[in-house]
């Protein structure tokens, strides 16, 4: 942007475009992924980059902000140094991709219980007035 420190590359532009944008942005992201596999970097790290690119498409399904927060979360710039720092010879991944990934995976389970605690809740609310 003119005037400002923020660089961006085509992914927040071509995002305008409604569902067609962010999904031809996914499988361009995916392309990155793909390309990992090929080097052999470490299945973690790759499961890493999907997650990015799950992320940056799951932003960009909110309308307006998901666009500005492609601004900020460059999914593609993130696997490309992944990829640049695990390509270059067969390297362990580093704790901070197994954090990465262990704490997403968990953020998801969490997210897949709360309807079940809620209901659980719920449920004994109206069992506890009845009884």
């Amino acid at each position: 942007m003119p005037g400002t420190n923020i660089r961006f590359g085509w992914d927040p532009i071509i995002g305008l475009v409604p569902w067609l944008g962010d999904v031809t942005a996914a499988l361009f992201a995916c392309v990155l992924v793909v390309a990992a596999h090929r080097m052999a970097v470490p299945r973690v790290v790759q499961l890493r980059m999907l997650l990015n690119v799950m992320i940056d498409v799951l932003l960009g399904l909110v309308p307006v902000a998901g666009d500005i927060a492609d601004v900020f979360w460059k999914a593609n710039a993130k696997n490309m140094a992944l990829i640049e720092r695990h390509a270059h010879g067969p390297q362990r991944a580093t704790p901070g991709d197994w954090l990465f990934v262990v704490g997403i995976l968990l953020a998801i389970v969490a997210v897949a219980a709360l309807p079940l605690i809620v209901v659980y809740w719920i449920v004994r609310m109206i069992g506890g007035a009845i009884g």
